[in-house]
């Protein structure tokens, strides 16, 4: 059965040029799925088509094609570089067409010279600007030419074809060799800054290691290519060298400048059982690595490929630009035809210029020339691929154009506590068996406590609840089995059997034959009748922010855990900062009021919304959404998916160790680090901002210089500089995000 394959295109100088080659493609027989992106230079074929068919269908629509099995084009970097960057003089000879156009621009400037010199006779020189004219166009003649047979479409080389032909026609053999030379390096030069935009991923790509030293039996080292690493062998990473792989530290001990995969500006210290990502930087210890996953599927591999799809995934003003541009080409070509005969046939002007003024036939060919999209169509992705990128180099990935847009127009945003504004590490503070005989903490320190073995009951009660949450990762659970770890409990019982999670309540399970229950307070008022003193005591814990988790074995209700969970140093910053941008803050909890009234007045949220099911948490999306029109929702990207699901654009925290974050979430911050939140929304707003601009320019642009043309003000020269240098303007201006901090 036909896989899917990836080839390379070369020569798209905007997304225009994608369009063609995927329309050509898709017409091949055989062909069922054709998918060219703009942004990765990447065709995705699905069908049946020899390799060399689809070579020459590619090639005749004037670009290039690579079979590049293994690689995505992010990793393709052309021979001739400088500094690791294609330079211009050597992309522009890379390209058949504009060392054709450089040979006719030569041809110009020696005629232009020889003329000025020498009386040479008219005809000569109108001759040899003809031959110069001919040598730029015929590859661009060529493209226009098989672009109308096979797709049926009206493309700008076409229109430039029929400009030039047109300008010899009625004797400007000067202007339409110089148009047709400044429109073939204005391409190119459209082609470079689009693929110095690429570099950005370029960038990314280079971070991995190419090879690794492998260590077999702890001695014999060898360099082998990262490919032939397998799961559990062992690599040696020196000091100052990249990680090559992901895995855990087996040996050795060091900082490791993380700031590739995560964004942190510090480095991170690592020892014996920590995990390390392939691409970060080791510093000055000597790392021991056991390899946890193959190149392929190492982190940064999957940021890669995330950030390829994120480029290729349309926003919605490049969608809606893509379908305005599909019916304004043609459209211009009827409105330049009207403007060359309607005057002259009913009107009887001028078809041909005057000593006075162009005539309306040049008029119509300096129209033709005006109104190529490629800066419409190249205002959108540009600034897309830059604000994807930039984003990616500080530990935000965001998973498409369409999200970048959407958390640009964001007003309100939705925080789970859990993990999220807390820190996701609680500690059991205090716990009280009804057959209590004894405070089982003292006050040690700040946030630590001290166990005083004096209770045999509440100890019990400790080992009940460590062996029903044994199986869960929650943070809570992770709370209950430190404690029960430290004050070596975790073995009394066997894990529970027939574990069930109780969606936003607790946790049940066998264990030695009865059901224990660990389980919210709710809960337990609803299920398991307790006296007026346990509620007391349990409420007087939630007033100072803990949660309880009480426990039953199913004949007794035993007692209750306190659980409490700090603030992240920097939420109440952060907080501030997403307020200061306009922003309405919500927290979203499943805890109890009391707790996150605490937790609230502590990182300063505009509303909270407490004691919230899974499904009541997507109910207050859904309100916010009535609201304020887009809301964010910011949670771990597994236990809140659904509200994730629901919101316009759904944040997950630590994309760096989860697989599950990456994949579900629009937006994974990979750092698990809430400080990027500002930057991230100044940057999806700026990004917004950027596109209106160009699309504004470059309308604005193409129409008044349209009208220009109309009423003779403008000729075929201010025609191709209007074109080109309204392109480099936004192509420039849409990689202003890649410098914005």
């Amino acid at each position: 059965m036909p896989q899917q394959k990836t080839y390379t295109i070369g020569g798209m100088d905007c997304a225009n040029c994608a369009r063609e080659v995927e329309t050509g493609v898709s017409k091949l027989a055989g062909v069922r799925l054709a998918r060219v992106d703009f942004a990765t230079g990447k065709l995705v074929l699905d069908g049946d088509v020899p390799y060399e068919t689809l070579k020459a269908r590619v090639e005749a629509l004037g670009k290039t094609i690579e079979d590049t099995p293994g690689k995505t084009a992010a990793t393709v970097v052309p021979a001739r570089t400088r500094g690791g960057v294609i330079g211009f003089w050597d992309y522009l000879w890379a390209r058949d067409e504009t060392r054709l156009a450089l040979a006719g621009g030569g041809l110009i400037l020696l005629t232009l010279v020889v003329s000025l010199l020498f009386a040479l006779p008219e005809w000569l020189v109108s001759a040899a600007y003809t031959v110069a004219m001919a040598l730029a166009v015929y590859p661009i003649a060529r493209n226009g030419v098989n672009t109308l047979l096979i797709n049926r479409e009206f493309n700008i080389n076409l229109l430039m074809t029929i400009a030039a032909v047109g300008a010899v026609l009625i004797g400007e053999h000067l202007e339409a060799a110089t148009v047709i030379f400044l429109f073939a390096v204005g391409e190119a030069l459209e082609g470079y800054t689009a693929d110095r935009a690429r570099d950005s991923l370029r960038q990314l790509v280079a971070l991995v290691p190419a090879t690794a030293i492998r260590v077999t039996h702890g001695v014999m080292e060898e360099t082998v290519p990262v490919d032939e690493l397998a799961v559990g062998d062992m690599i040696l990473v020196k000091p100052g060298e990249r990680v090559a792989m992901d895995g855990t530290v087996s040996a050795g001990e060091s900082a490791v400048n993380q700031s590739p995969i995560t964004g942190e500006s510090m480095p991170v210290y690592k020892a014996v059982g920590d995990e390390v990502f392939a691409g970060t930087v080791n510093g000055d210890g000597t790392l021991h690595v056991t390899v946890t996953r193959l190149a392929a599927d190492n982190t940064l591999s999957r940021i890669i490929q995330l950030v390829e799809e994120a480029q290729s995934v349309r926003a919605p003003s490049q969608r809606m630009v893509d379908r305005f541009a599909h019916y304004y080409t043609p459209a211009v070509v009827v409105i330049a035809l009207l403007v060359a005969l309607v005057p002259p046939l009913l009107f009887g002007a001028p078809f041909y210029d005057t000593a006075n003024a162009h005539g309306w036939f040049y008029r119509a060919l300096a129209l033709l020339v005006i109104s190529c999209p490629c800066a419409l169509v190249i205002s959108t992705p540009v600034t897309i691929i830059s604000a994807i990128t930039a984003a990616a180099r500080r530990g935000v990935l965001v998973k498409g154009g369409a999200h970048l847009e959407s958390l640009g127009r964001v007003r309100a945003f939705a925080f789970d506590k859990t993990g999220t504004l807390t820190q996701g590490s609680p500690e059991v503070m205090m716990l009280r068996s009804v057959s209590c005989v004894a405070d089982h903490f003292t006050p040690n320190a700040p946030g630590r406590h001290e166990y005083v073995p004096t209770c045999e009951p509440c100890d019990d009660m400790l080992a009940l609840a460590a062996a029903v949450e044994s199986r869960s990762t929650h943070p809570l659970a992770q709370a209950i089995l430190t404690a029960a770890r430290e004050r070596g409990l975790a073995e009394r019982y066997a894990p529970a059997e027939g574990v069930q999670t109780l969606a936003g309540r607790g946790v049940q399970g066998q264990v030695n034959g009865k059901t224990v229950t660990v389980g919210s307070h709710t809960l337990f008022d609803l299920e398991h009748p307790h006296s007026a003193e346990l509620c007391a005591l349990i409420d007087a814990a939630e007033a100072q922010g803990q949660t309880a988790a009480m426990i039953s074995d199913g004949d007794k209700v035993h007692g209750f855990l306190a659980i409490a969970d700090k603030a992240r140093d920097d939420s109440a910053a952060v907080i501030h900062k997403m307020q200061a941008l306009g922003l309405h803050t919500v927290m979203l909890t499943g805890d109890n009021v009391a707790v996150a009234r605490v937790v609230s007045a502590a990182v300063g949220v505009d509303d909270v919304r407490a004691g919230l099911l899974p499904a009541e948490k997507v109910d207050a999306v859904r309100g916010l959404l009535v609201k304020y029109g887009a809301v964010a929702m910011v949670g771990d990207g597994i236990n809140d998916t659904p509200a994730l699901a629901a919101a316009t654009v759904g944040i997950a925290m630590g994309g760096a160790g989860s697989a599950q974050a990456l994949e579900t979430a629009d937006i994974a911050l990979m750092a698990d680090d809430l400080a990027q939140l500002p930057y991230a929304v100044r940057l999806a707003r700026f990004a917004r901002s950027l596109i209106r601009q160009n699309i504004t320019l470059s309308f604005g642009m193409k129409l008044g210089f349209m009208l220009l043309a109309i009423v003779g003000g403008a000729s075929l020269w201010m025609a191709v500089f209007a074109d080109v240098g309204m392109s480099l303007i936004v192509t420039l201006n849409g990689m202003r995000p890649l410098r914005m901090t």
